[in-house]
């Protein structure tokens, strides 16, 4: 127990120190270039405590949880030697992490509100919200569907600069058909899903599948899978424009 207490005040100090030029940076420009004073002072307190403390608790369970499960049930897979059922899983894992990750879901309402008012969609709640739902979802399989290319690279030891400059030109070459109205959307999806649920999970999938498959390199080869997260959220969220236009 003492342990842990340790830990996580440890935990709470590097959140002040992560925080402290942020704080730095705001109080300087208002203090010494706007020249003014800080309004809502006491609210900027009590809410820059509470990021303080919402960091700390996130980091904490990253470390006790999130990371050991991913690299446990990466090594298991690994051990198991289903290849079927790990794609299957590495699937699900980023579908169902991108689905759940609060960025999307705030990106993809905004984007169904401006579509709505720029008359890209029906001016209707209905309307909105099927637009959302299908960015959100296309995002979701175009995560997973990365996902399992990722693995498949990490146990056929594919290089990865070959897979990610030609992902970069498919993207390139899309922009050029692609509705212009959809374009900035996708670019920001490839963004909005290495946030916070995704990335830690995935991260733990590749590090602990590379430790566990014999002439890996968890340094080499464990790391790029949001890479792949953050590539083909754009080539398929064109595509789902394409379609709807």
């Amino acid at each position: 127990m003492n342990q842990q207490l340790i830990v996580f005040f440890k935990a709470l100090l590097d959140s002040c120190k992560d925080l402290l030029p942020i704080v730095l940076v705001i109080a300087f420009f208002q203090f010494a270039v706007l020249q003014q004073a800080m309004p809502n002072l006491g609210d900027i307190f009590v809410g820059l405590v509470l990021v303080v403390l919402g960091l700390t608790f996130f980091i904490y369970g990253l470390e006790m949880s999130l990371f050991p499960i991913g690299e446990s049930m990466a090594k298991a897979f690994a051990i198991k030697g289903s290849t079927t059922w790990l794609l299957i899983f590495a699937f699900c894992l980023g579908f169902g992490t991108t689905v759940a990750e609060p960025a999307l879901i705030a990106v993809a309402r905004e984007a169904a509100a401006v579509a709505s008012s720029g008359g890209i969609i029906g001016a209707t709640e209905i309307a909105r919200n099927e637009y959302a739902n299908g960015l959100r979802y296309t995002v979701a399989f175009a995560v997973g569907f990365a996902i399992v290319i990722g693995v498949l690279r990490i146990i056929r030891g594919w290089p990865i600069q070959y897979l990610i400059l030609g992902g970069y030109i498919v993207v390139v070459i899309m922009t050029a058909f692609a509705p212009t109205w959809i374009i900035g959307i996708a670019y920001d999806s490839g963004g909005v899903t290495t946030s916070t649920i995704t990335v830690p999970l995935v991260t733990a999938l590749g590090v602990g599948l590379a430790s566990a498959i014999k002439g890996r390199n968890p340094m080499t080869d464990g790391f790029g899978l949001i890479a792949f997260a953050s590539l083909t959220p754009m080539i398929f969220v064109m595509l789902y424009g394409m379609v709807i236009s």
